[in-house]
């Protein structure tokens, strides 16, 4: 049952082309059925995910407000006025989690600083998914997200991270650019130990998802293809 207090919904959606049963709860569908105002990293991919969550949706009768890395703050501080105003509100990103290395995390911190209620729907998590089927420590881990750009202080990360990996036990989790993933293995390849583990996890949760976990030694001779594929690096020891 959809609570009738004004709540904003944050509404997974799939890591990529697979059915929603197999990654979404029927509850959730339920939440975006009553739904008219959404805040979203893109209009167009959350009008899509929207249909095809239930196909009696009216989506020309639904408000978006777009929210990614070129809106301004002044833009954001106006989005939760349908909420304030006692109507609930979702929010859409791109793929997997809101506000997990999203956009999004900037109108929660609003919402949560007006008291207002937030509710975090359940849904898959490439991040969560990715050390699930790792083999890694659980207990300690930290998500860098993307390492610098720059060579030098990308190397310098890379050797911290080993540094965490060996010294305090902790799995570290990042993610690249998907046209430079190739390259990124090859780096760590050449930067970390041989006997460091990478666990490469592609496609999550779709038909052709990847979750291997070898040495980078063995990596060396065995890279898959990730050109342009959605994938989340792990490292451990």
């Amino acid at each position: 049952m959809i609570d009738n207090q004004p709540t904003l919904y944050l509404i997974p959606v799939p890591l990529g082309e697979t059915e929603h049963s197999r990654v979404l709860p029927e509850y959730n569908r339920a939440v975006v059925r009553h739904l008219h105002h959404y805040i979203v990293e893109n209009v167009r991919s959350a009008r899509r995910f929207l249909k095809a969550a239930d196909r009696s949706i009216d989506i020309d009768s639904i408000t978006f407000y777009e929210l990614n890395k070129h809106t301004s703050a002044e833009e954001v501080n106006t989005y939760l006025r349908p909420f304030e105003a006692g109507e609930s509100m979702g929010v859409i990103s791109e793929a997997g989690c809101p506000a997990i290395a999203d956009p999004g995390a900037d109108v929660v911190a609003i919402a949560q600083r007006k008291g207002l209620r937030v509710e975090p729907l359940v849904g898959p998590s490439s991040i969560l998914m990715g050390l699930m089927g790792s083999g890694f420590n659980g207990q300690s881990f930290a998500f860098k997200g993307y390492l610098p750009i720059d060579e030098g202080e990308r190397q310098a990360a890379l050797k911290e991270m080993e540094t965490r990996i060996y010294k305090n036990n902790e799995t570290q989790i990042f993610i690249e650019t998907p046209y430079r993933n190739e390259k990124l293995v090859d780096e760590l390849i050449r930067h970390c130990r041989p006997t460091t583990k990478l666990c490469i996890a592609s496609h999550i949760s779709c038909p052709d998802e990847l979750i291997r976990t070898r040495t980078l030694s063995d990596w060396k001779n065995r890279r898959p293809a990730l050109h342009k594929i959605p994938t989340i690096f792990l490292l451990y020891k």
